[in-house]
Order: C-alpha cells, then structure tokens, then sequence
C-alpha cells in the first residue's frame, strides 16, 4: 500500500503541475478563453489511462496460468524501464519544465486552440500511462489485494490537493527535494517490482532456476504476518527468493541507484583561482 501511494503522490503530483502550469499561464496572459480545450485533454488522458489500467487488469484473465505469469512478468519488466526513464527525465528537465510548457502553448494556439487540447493530451496522458502501467505491475506484486489500490487513490487524491495548493500559492513545495527523494524510493519500488517480473517468467518457463533458491527465511518472516506483508507491499521482499532474482535485483538497484545519485547531486562550481598581482616596482 504503502509503494503505491508513493507511486500515485508522485506521477500524480507530476502531472498536477503540468495541468497547473498550463493553467496558470492562459490565465496570466489573458487567454483564459482557451481552458476548455485543456481540460477536454485532461479528460481524454484520464480516459485512456483509466481505459488502459482496465485492459492491463481484466485482459489476461481466462488465459492459461502460464500465459498469464508471462504476461506479468513482461510488462513488469516494461514498467520498470518506464518508470526508471521516468525519474532520470525528471531530475534532468524539473527546472526546465515551466519553459518548455509555456512555449508548447504558445506553438499550439499559433497553430490552432485544438492543439493545445492536444499538448495537454500528451503531457498528462503521458504520466497516466506510466502510471497505470507501473501501479498495475506493483499491485500484482503485492499480490490481489484492495489495499494497493486504496494506497494508490489516496496518493493521487494527495497529489490533487497539493497541485491546487501550490496553483493558489497556499504552499511552497521545494520540488527538486521531493523528486529526488521520492525517485530514490522509487528505484527500490522499481527493483523489487523487476524481483517480481522475473519470478513471473521463471514460473512461466521462460527463464530457468525457479528451484535455485538464494536464500529462504520463510520460518523466520513468515508470508502471512503482519511484517511479511509490509515488506511486500513496500519493496516486493519475498521470503523465498531465487538466485537470478537476488541477482536481478543487485543488478538494478547499484548502477541505477549510484547514478541517480550522481545525477542529483548538487553540483558545486568552483571560481577561478584568483591570479596573483605583480608587485609594483618604484
């Protein structure tokens, strides 16, 4: 529950700002007349994501057991990738995204009002996607429970009420920390979700060593206490864990997590060394 509110807060409060920057700057350069075009965009993307997230869950029922790990497993692993180019995008354009949303809408009503129905379409629908793709992967992780989507919907109804806070001024969000903290939980969400993918495609039959096991502490945390299931439903631990999963996860979480890291570190510049001035001669 608690990684799919992280995952909701996050691409939910993403897309927030985007609505709120179109938003906020039609109304500042008095083209305020255009709004319904972007809230029809908004409305089409929430659409589709929803229509998305409802094929993702109902789809691959009455297949074979196999076909069904397969297909998790598959686009467990597609969530991932999308959700880890989803956190370096934003650590890189963060800054940038007020700028390159102003001059979108300035193209799009040059062009004609629709197209900006159509930038809010692509911003918005953009986010919904991800996020309908990577919740789906994560509640099936967590195993078919209410509880993932209840933690997802409340993540989303906060990432509502924060970008309406900030859009009123109530509230100052330093968002270069928020998205660099949350990234960073979520590229561990991220590896215990591809954890998950690869068990999927080893049941399926696809990738060898379901019986190589790395380790099994199933006595000592056992599946159905209260403990197992949080770590379940935070970073995917399964108390039996096969040797190429282990493996998987060491392979996502070290190089990702060091170069995130390096990405978001604040650079420190360094001025000139200061020449030293020759000494007058009388």
């Amino acid at each position: 529950m608690l990684a799919n509110y992280l995952i909701g807060l996050r691409e939910g409060l993403e897309a927030a700002l985007v609505v709120g920057i179109l938003v906020a700057y039609l109304v500042k350069s008095g083209r305020a007349r255009h709004l319904p075009r972007v809230w029809a965009g908004v409305g089409f993307a929430v659409a589709v994501s929803l229509t998305a997230g409802a094929a993702l869950t109902f789809g691959p029922r009455g297949l074979s057991f196999e076909a069904q790990e397969a297909i998790g497993g598959g686009l467990s692993i597609v969530a991932v990738g999308f959700v880890t180019w989803m956190i370096f995008w934003m650590a890189r354009t963060s800054r940038q995204l007020q700028g390159e949303l102003q001059g979108r809408v300035d193209t799009a009503i040059a062009q004609g009002g629709w197209s900006l129905a159509l930038v809010a379409l692509m911003a918005v629908g953009r986010e919904g996607l991800e996020t309908a793709l990577f919740l789906w992967s994560a509640t099936e992780a967590a195993g078919s429970t209410t509880a993932p989507l209840v933690g997802a919907a409340l993540g989303l109804g906060t990432a509502v009420a924060l970008g309406v806070l900030i859009y009123r001024g109530a509230i100052h969000l330093d968002l270069r920390r928020f998205f660099t903290v949350t990234g960073g939980l979520l590229v561990i969400v991220a590896a215990g979700v591809l954890s998950y993918g690869i068990h999927d495609l080893q049941e399926a039959g696809i990738l060898p060593g379901l019986n190589s096991i790395a380790f099994d502490v199933s006595a000592s945390v056992p599946p159905g206490s209260w403990y197992a299931t949080l770590l379940k439903g935070t970073v995917n631990f399964s108390p039996r864990t096969t040797w190429l999963e282990a493996l998987a996860w060491l392979a996502y979480v070290i190089p990702v997590l060091a170069l995130f890291i390096r990405t978001t570190r604040p650079r420190v510049r360094l001025e000139p060394a200061m020449k030293p001035v020759p000494a007058q001669t009388r």
